[in-house]
C-alpha cells in the first residue's frame, strides 16, 4: 500500500462513491412511494397469476383487478400525502401513522412458517378455554330460559288483564253513555 497523497485521495474518492451508490440504494429501498410500487407490483402479480389460474390466458389490455390495485395504491398514496401535510409538528399522529403504515405492510407480508407454528400452537392451547367459554355460555342459557319464559308468562297474563281491563271500561263508559242519553231523550220528551 502506497502513502502517496495521491492513492490515498483516489482510494477515498472511491470508497466516497461506493458508500455513496450504498445509501442510494438504502433510501431507494426506505422510500414509502418504491415500498408502494412494490407492493402494487407484487398485488399484480398476483392478480394476474389468480387470473390465469380462474380465466386460462392473461389480457392485458384490460384488467379490472390491476385497475383496484392502482385505484387502492393511488388512494393509499394521496392518505399518506394528506397525512403527511396535516401531521407535522404533530409526533403523536406521526407516530399513529407510522404504526398504521406498519400493520399495512405486515398484513401485505405473507406468514412465515414459524408464525404459523406459533399460531397453531396458540390456538390448540385456547382450545380449551374456548370449550369452557361455550359450556359456561351454555349453562348460563339454560339458566336463563326458565325466568325468560316465565317473564314472558307473566307480560302475556298482564296483557291480557289490562285488555279485560279497557273491555269492562269501556262497557261501562258505553253504558253511562246510553243512560244520559236516554235521561236527555226523556227530558226533551217531557218539556
Amino acid at each position: 500500500m502506497t502513502d502517496s497523497p495521491e492513492a490515498i485521495r483516489a482510494d477515498i474518492e472511491r470508497t466516497r462513491a461506493e458508500l455513496g451508490s450504498d445509501v442510494d440504494a438504502l433510501a431507494d429501498k426506505v422510500t414509502p412511494s418504491k415500498i408502494i410500487d412494490r407492493q402494487k407490483g407484487k398485488v399484480h402479480g398476483a392478480l394476474r397469476g389468480l387470473r390465469e389460474k380462474v380465466m386460462g390466458a392473461v389480457d392485458d389490455s384490460t384488467s379490472a383487478g390491476s385497475d383496484l390495485a392502482h385505484g387502492a395504491a393511488d388512494a393509499v398514496h394521496g392518505v399518506a400525502h394528506d397525512t403527511v401535510s396535516k401531521a407535522k409538528g404533530n409526533p403523536l399522529a406521526v407516530g399513529l401513522v407510522a404504526f398504521g403504515a406498519g400493520l399495512v405492510l405486515a398484513s401485505l407480508i405473507p406468514p412465515s412458517r414459524a408464525e404459523r407454528d406459533a399460531a397453531a400452537q396458540a390456538r390448540e392451547k385456547a382450545q380449551p378455554l374456548v370449550d369452557q367459554a361455550k359450556d359456561v355460555a351454555q349453562e348460563v342459557a339454560a339458566h336463563l330460559k326458565e325466568p325468560a319464559a316465565d317473564a314472558a308468562a307473566a307480560v302475556k297474563d298482564r296483557a291480557a288483564e289490562a285488555v279485560q281491563h279497557v273491555k269492562d271500561d269501556s262497557a261501562e263508559a258505553a253504558a253511562a253513555v246510553r243512560d244520559r242519553a236516554e235521561d236527555a231523550g226523556h227530558t226533551v220528551r217531557e218539556a
